[in-house]
Formats: structure tokens, C-alpha cells, sequence
């Protein structure tokens, strides 16, 4: 920690030290729905093949290709098969109606798509359907009595438009590997194959609490002097973004009593604390006096914004203490809690890019610089205003420009570090 400030770095690194417990997770049940966005725990195995029978890939007319030697050919229709009928048997020389996702009758071996036939009506009887072992007959009014032929005009080739058994995936087959962060489609593949729970990494509890007498929630008339919190619910949702449960949302003024009381309640629920403001260097820094006779460290990183920052153990719960101003707190969450959250969540790291500016910029040398900006195209373009209050100007970004310590200048065109939010 050269002249008195810590590096981004160093801050870094003891924040991870700090959160390092986080790193050990057990494994929990949860339903379908509720894995969505969760990390799996171990490999998930198919427990049936899918499909689990042979059907049609199609709207058509189910066949055998070794009695359709030529194209056209006229054939009696013996059945029609909706999605959700048993499997009835095939007689050679003869065609049945199938609709997609119907059970293919047994003996045939493709489907004629609707496209590449001719009904035929005539009162030509036509018997009813043989069934065979492990089939079921199909009662067709639509079909029998009527004298249903069809013309097929296409000769179609052994195996068209029939989807086999287990042509997506065969039972016992790995599914989904351990460690898949579970999205719709994930899902869609669990249900397919009949699963109703997965086993999942369980999520690091956080707590969170802003602090601040001028604080009032939403909804709420502002009186003079009297803001909105927003670290509050910034906090939590940034947290909650990177794989963590938010178990309690809390804010606090500037009374010593009460905030000791909120975070003694916090760290007896939670795996780690973040809270906001009162680490500054005024006359009512409730998060200073409340925390440093028990041993917490502040320090000033080298940073802008976020320079304020401080670390915490309660009752053995790790505190990180961000600073107040809405921005300086996200950047803060940003650089230091969120990669150590994801890595406990098992979920990847967020990777910097490298991007061109749009157009050139100033920075402050001495302090590494995280300047709220936005793609554009390939490029990248740093949003106007410094202030660390600007949290409209916040909701416009979508990177961080991270800006060394030593550089002031940049012009259009150079290369800088963006940090996706």
C-alpha cells in the first residue's frame, strides 16, 4: 500500500481472502422452475430415451418403401393417428394417415408428407386395421368404411421423416454436465426426459444494508433534505444477478445503536454483509463508528469512484462497507464483491474486454478510473459527468472503462479495458 492508499489490486485480493469461506457450497433439490439461473451440482443422466418411441416427423401417410415401387401409387388409408394414439400395425400395400408426433405404425418404415400426396375418395371398402403385439387398434370413423385411398406421387426413402427411438438421447446418457448454469432451454430438455428436480449449488446468503438518515424507501413523500434509497435495492439486485440469496434488505440512520442491532441481525442470517455509506470522512460515519472498534480496516483505494472502502467480521460474517454515493457503491460491488460472489455461486467470471473509443477522453492521473460508458458497435463511448451521483447516467451504461492510474489522455481509436456490468 504505497502512500497510504491500497491499489485496486491489493484491495482485490484481500477481499477475496476475506470471502474466501463463500467458496465452500453444499448442494440443495430444487424444482425445474426454480433451477433456472442455478448452477448444476453433478451430471444429469437421461433416464428414458427421447424420443421414447419411433413417430412421425411429419403431417402425412405412414408407409413401407419395399411396397411402393413406383411413383404415383394409389393406397388404401387403414387408420389415422393422432399424437397421444397407441401403435397399430402396418399392412404391407397399405397407407396410414399420421399426424406429427404419432406413434409410427409397426412395419412401416417412412412417411409421406401431406405435400407429396392426393387424397382419392371412392367406396372401395377397406378393412379394419390388424393389430399386432404390444399395439393397440385405432378406431377411425374418418378412415374405415369409407374407402379412404391416397395417392402418393413421391417415392419416399426408408427412414423419411421418422424420428427413432432415442435419436436425441439414449437413456443412461449424460444429459447435462455438472456445472451448467440452467437456462430455459435446459429446462425444456429436463422436462423432455420426465425430471421434475435437479440437485444445484447452493447460493451464498447476503445481507444487505443501506445507511443514512436522509434515507426513505420508495413510495415515499420526500421531504426536505430526504432521498429515495437506491443502494438498498442496488445492492440486493446486484448481488441476486451474480448467483447469490438476498436474505435480508435492510437501511439504517445515523444512530449507532440501531445500525449495530440491524447487523447483528444480518450476520445471523447471512454468509456475508454489504453495506453503504458512513465510511467517509464526516461527522456521521455510523458505519465507522460502529465498526472500527471491532477491528475493521478502511482503507483508501486508489480508485474514483469507490475510494472509501472497508472490511469487516461479525460474529464471523465478513462485512464489505461500500461507499454512500449510489455510483461509487456499484462500481464498488462491481470490482471487488461480484467476482468473488460468482465464483461461489459457480457461476463464470466476467470477462474484460478490449474495445476502441469512439472518441477520446481525459482522465485523473493517480487514481485508476472505472468511467461509466457504453458499446457501440464494436467500439465503446464513455457517457458525460464524473459524479459519483449520477445514477441516471448510470442506468445508461452498460461497461466500465477501466483506466489506469498513469494514463490522462486517450484519443479516438486507442485500445482501453471494458468491464461488462
Amino acid at each position: 500500500m504505497a502512500g497510504g492508499r491500497r491499489s485496486v489490486e491489493e484491495h482485490a485480493r484481500h477481499v477475496a481472502t476475506l470471502l474466501s469461506p463463500l467458496l465452500i457450497r453444499g448442494t440443495e433439490p430444487v424444482p425445474l422452475l426454480e433451477a433456472l439461473g442455478r448452477v448444476l451440482a453433478e451430471d444429469v443422466v437421461a433416464p428414458i430415451d427421447l424420443p421414447t418411441f419411433r413417430n412421425s416427423q411429419m403431417d402425412g401417410y405412414a408407409v413401407d418403401t419395399a411396397s411402393l415401387t413406383a411413383a404415383p401409387a394409389t393406397l388404401p388409408v387403414r387408420a389415422v393417428l393422432a399424437a397421444g394414439d397407441g401403435v397399430v400395425a402396418h399392412v404391407p400395400g397399405t397407407a396410414t394417415k399420421i399426424m406429427t408426433g404419432a406413434p409410427l405404425p409397426t412395419g412401416a418404415d417412412a412417411v409421406v408428407p401431406v405435400e407429396d400426396t392426393v387424397p382419392v375418395e371412392d367406396t372401395v371398402p377397406v378393412e379394419d386395421t390388424v393389430p399386432v403385439e404390444d399395439t393397440v387398434p385405432v378406431e377411425d370413423t374418418a378412415a374405415e368404411g369409407r374407402g379412404l385411398r391416397v395417392t402418393v406421387c413421391r417415392l419416399p426413402e426408408p427412414g423419411a421423416y421418422v424420428r427413432e427411438r432415442g435419436s436425441d438421447i439414449h437413456r443412461g446418457r449424460t444429459l447435462l454436465p455438472a456445472g451448467t448454469v440452467v437456462a430455459a432451454r435446459h429446462v425444456a430438455a429436463l422436462a423432455a426426459v420426465g425430471l421434475t428436480h435437479v440437485s444445484v449449488r447452493t447460493r451464498p446468503r447476503v445481507a444487505v444494508i443501506s445507511t443514512g438518515s436522509e434515507l426513505v424507501p420508495g413510495g415515499s413523500v420526500l421531504a426536505p433534505g430526504k432521498i429515495h434509497d437506491s443502494n438498498g435495492p442496488a445492492l440486493a439486485a446486484s448481488a441476486a444477478a451474480n448467483g447469490a440469496l438476498v436474505v435480508s434488505v435492510d437501511r439504517s440512520g445515523d444512530d449507532a445503536e440501531v445500525f449495530a442491532a440491524k447487523l447483528a441481525r444480518a450476520a445471523a442470517v447471512a454468509e456475508v454483509v454489504f453495506t453503504s455509506g458512513g465510511v467517509s470522512k464526516g461527522d456521521f460515519e455510523v458505519v465507522k463508528d460502529v465498526l472500527g472498534p471491532r477491528g475493521a480496516e478502511f482503507v483508501s483505494v486508489a480508485m474514483q469512484p469507490g475510494g472509501p472502502q472497508g472490511t469487516a467480521l461479525v460474529d464471523s460474517v465478513p462485512v464489505l462497507t461500500f461507499p454512500g454515493n449510489p455510483v461509487s457503491a456499484l462500481v464498488s460491488f462491481e470490482v471487488f464483491a461480484r467476482p468473488v460472489l460468482r465464483a461461489a455461486a459457480g457461476l463464470p467470471a466476467v470477462e474484460p474486454e478490449t474495445r476502441p473509443l469512439s472518441t477520446g477522453l481525459s482522465s485523473v492521473p493517480g487514481k485508476r478510473q472505472f468511467l461509466r460508458a457504453r458499446r457501440d458497435g464494436g467500439a465503446v463511448v464513455a457517457i458525460p459527468g464524473a459524479g459519483s451521483h449520477l445514477i441516471a447516467a448510470m442506468a445508461t451504461a452498460d461497461v466500465l472503462l477501466d483506466i489506469p492510474a498513469d494514463t490522462s489522455d486517450l484519443e479516438p481509436g486507442e485500445l482501453v479495458k471494458v468491464l461488462p456490468l
